[in-house]
């Protein structure tokens, strides 16, 4: 008798308080692999609290967040990342200076011989460049010169190097923070198609967004949080658009 599967994330009626502000009161969601998840509210809903309760920037007061079933508790980001889980924010955290593949794996660079102390080893520069080009490839993100600095580079193609950064890296989960905010509509649609990408390999993602069109086009699921709390959640298309807005906004009546 086989076991019944179990979501790759559970968040288990959650709160977190600020002070005096009650950001999460009793959230609970779960997040399936190669599924596409939207998180919707309006500003102040307590979206970006959740995110940084999965991604460990912030700790939970009380319910429990779950990984493969089991119970996790993130003290700083970086421990989340070690567990599988990205996060593109809007800002992207680019270093402007830096080459694509620099970008992939600062802080997590690629170096040998692996006997002696991390500080002494020399950077395996052709290794990165050569895995961060196998990834850039796999997901048909067009780059003008693969060695620029990605100041150089374009909204569009700097939005898909923070996302395919995070697949290299995302064994479990990607949280994408408005992904296609100020961007024309020829660089969102290349987002778009990364984000199905991920989608088709098995990620769970994670999409916080107010474009409406692309969680039709996208979701597999919505949620929807108001005020700090889950009000609502269906799957997405275009015979229910409004019911998502009204819930967004506090109108179902």
């Amino acid at each position: 008798m086989t076991a019944a599967p179990v979501p790759v994330l559970s968040v288990c009626d959650v709160h977190k308080r600020f002070g005096a502000v009650h950001a999460l009161r009793g959230v609970s969601l779960d997040a399936w692999r190669g599924e596409v998840l939207a998180l919707l509210g309006d500003n102040g809903a307590g979206k970006s609290t959740l995110v940084r309760c999965i991604s460990g920037v912030h700790a939970v007061d009380e319910g429990e967040i779950r990984l493969d079933g089991t119970k996790v508790t993130f003290t700083s980001p970086s421990l989340a990342r070690r567990a599988g889980i990205e996060t593109v924010y809007q800002d992207l955290a680019l270093f402007d200076n830096l080459t694509p593949a620099q970008n992939f794996y600062c802080g997590r660079e690629l170096s040998f011989p692996s006997w002696l102390p991390r500080g002494l080893r020399f950077l395996s520069a052709r290794a990165m460049d050569r895995e961060t080009a196998s990834v850039i490839d796999r997901l048909r993100v067009k780059l003008p010169r693969f060695d620029a600095p990605v100041a150089l580079m374009s909204g569009g193609q700097r939005q898909a190097i923070a996302v395919a950064r995070a697949t290299v890296f995302a064994r479990k989960i990607v949280i994408l923070d408005e992904p296609t905010a100020a961007l024309g509509l020829r660089e969102s649609r290349k987002v778009l198609d990364l984000i199905r990408q991920l989608r088709d390999e098995g990620n769970a993602v994670i999409l916080i967004t107010h474009n409406m069109e692309h969680v039709v086009e996208l979701a597999d699921r919505a949620v929807v949080l108001r005020q700090g709390r889950k009000v609502g959640e269906l799957k997405p298309d275009r015979s229910n658009q409004h019911e998502l807005v009204s819930m967004i906004v506090g109108a179902e009546g």
